[in-house]
């Protein structure tokens, strides 16, 4: 039983070590530069939804314990939401509503690039990218583009690194686009 509770205790500390380094990737300044992402509130919830997607997208289908680290991460995620949510001054009444939303639509969001990923047609993914993390703003097609190889790149890349790794709080990048093609 205590064994259970310090396994569970570790789970969750690494997955917010790891949470905090998707964050700092989601953050990256080439991301609302040369990407173009809105440098908004919105605009950084989409970013930090696509890092997220990338490391759902690895884990998913991986053995136990996998799935519970996956969880963790989750809970953490929309807790940090929660408390940011809070800090810029949203009322506790509506803190529930807003936090539930956030949650459907990053479930819309993981459906969206899972489909986008696995179609045979790039224009897919660019689709989805322009939905949800372009979805307040009109994007250059080259900075569409960017971030959908970028994102392909990153699937490949978190594919390559150990689950165990991964597991362990350890999680490698690749740097935001920073040059994008105009058209």
């Amino acid at each position: 039983m205590l064994s259970k509770l310090f396994a569970r205790h570790r789970r969750e500390r690494v997955a917010a070590e790891l949470y905090v380094k998707l964050v700092e990737q989601a953050r990256s300044p080439a991301f609302y530069t040369a990407c173009g992402v809105p440098d908004t509130l919105d605009g950084r919830f989409e970013a930090l939804a696509l890092h997220a997607f990338l490391l759902f997208h690895r884990l998913k289908g991986e053995a136990a314990p996998a799935p519970d680290f996956a969880q963790a991460l989750f809970d953490h995620m929309f807790s940090d939401m929660d408390l940011s949510l809070r800090e810029i001054g949203v009322t506790d009444f509506s803190i529930g509503k807003k936090v539930k939303a956030m949650g459907r639509g990053f479930y819309g969001r993981i459906v969206g690039y899972d489909r986008g990923l696995a179609a045979a047609d790039p224009e897919e993914l660019e689709a989805a990218l322009r939905r949800n993390l372009y979805g307040t703003v009109e994007p250059a097609p080259g900075q569409v583009r960017a971030v959908a190889a970028y994102l392909r790149g990153e699937v490949a890349g978190l594919a390559a690194q150990p689950v165990a790794a991964l597991l362990a709080g350890e999680v490698r990048f690749g740097p935001a686009p920073e040059m994008v093609e105009a058209a």
